[in-house]
């Protein structure tokens, strides 16, 4: 089985994207905003089954953990309660698409964080998320200002009580910005490889894993600019009197598969130990389009893992057994699945 542990609802009904505009403008105006459209079934499946679903059936990757757009969630638009409807609403329509589609989809959350909130709302969203829907993760924001980098490191004991409530759940969270609300930060060409990377710094230097050993984290992207860069992460962890990377993180953080093109999977690869990377496309996501030099899309992941130098043990574990280790709740997901076909 092939399980791609990043794929978000970039494709979503027009209708529920028309709304999170009319949401925005509602609160700029003070007033309240319309409801929430009625979306049919019908129009979930065709946005699924022409894109995502032919997607996957035609690069051969069996299941996907999905979740709302990233750059979509925006936080740092409205206040907590804008944030609050806009992530139960996306929420619900991830739900929807794992009941539409038995054993192909699998939920992780949007959290309704906010810069002008605190993390109650996140805590009750992750227990509704998991508890009632049945998810088996979430994307965790480092920074709900959108670039502004207002948020504490992510070591800082104002995360504690989410982070324990995640340990409760025996849940990770990908660590994933969302839009950028800064002009010279380009949302996935910069600031989202600038999160990746900052975000493993903040783990160099605290002591989180420590406190909670339990917790487990997914940095995407490829853990941004860290597996290019591995010798400087070693010599400043050095340098400032921490441990060893790999006995003071690689415990409990991960890196997906979503660099695009062989030379870079290939260094991940040989850099990062294979028991912490997870096969991840971001399908359909960042980069759509056609490599001219190969002929093949760039997000076509799947290929590059191929066509590495992985055995077929590692290059299983890769494909589905470490995801089904970082996301436990990812077994009883797919079986309940099973028995609702």
């Amino acid at each position: 089985m092939i399980i791609d542990c990043h794929g978000h609802y970039t494709t979503a009904p027009a209708a529920h994207t028309a709304w999170r505009e009319q949401q925005i403008a509602a609160w700029e105006a003070g007033v309240s905003p319309p409801p929430y459209p009625q979306i049919g079934d019908d129009e979930i499946r065709e946005t699924i089954e022409t894109s995502q679903l032919r997607l996957m059936d035609e690069r051969g990757i069996d299941v996907t953990l999905f979740s709302p757009r990233a750059s979509a969630s925006s936080p740092h638009l409205g206040d907590a309660a804008v944030s609050q409807d806009w992530s139960r609403h996306c929420n619900d329509l991830i739900h929807r698409v794992t009941t539409l589609f038995p054993g192909r989809f699998a939920g992780v959350c949007q959290l309704p964080q906010s810069p002008r909130g605190g993390l109650d709302a996140s805590i009750a969203e992750l227990r509704r998320c998991v508890d009632e829907l049945g998810f088996v993760g979430c994307n965790l924001n480092p920074d709900p200002s959108g670039g502004l980098l207002t948020a504490p490191p992510l070591t800082d004991k104002s995360w504690y009580p989410f982070y324990e409530a995640m340990v409760e759940l025996d849940v990770p969270a990908m660590v994933h910005v969302s839009a950028s609300a800064t002009p010279g930060l380009h949302a996935t060409g910069a600031y989202y490889i600038n999160a990746d990377t900052t975000a493993f710094m903040q783990l160099v230097q605290g002591d989180l894993f420590t406190d909670l050993p339990g917790l487990r984290l997914i940095i995407p992207h490829g853990g941004g600019a860290v597996p290019y860069h591995w010798g400087r992460y070693r010599g400043l962890a050095d340098m400032l009197s921490r441990p060893e990377l790999d006995t003071h993180l690689m415990s409990n953080v991960f890196f997906d598969t979503c660099v695009y093109h062989q030379s870079g999977i290939d260094l991940l690869l040989g850099v990062v130990d294979t028991a912490n990377v997870l096969f991840g496309s971001e399908m359909v996501g960042a980069v759509r389009g056609v490599d001219p030099r190969t002929g093949h899309h760039f997000d076509d992941t799947r290929r590059y893992l191929e066509a590495s130098t992985l055995d077929a043990s590692a290059r299983a574990a890769v494909f589905e057994g470490n995801a089904r280790r970082v996301y436990p709740r990812l077994d009883a997901a797919l079986a309940a699945s099973e028995g609702s076909r």
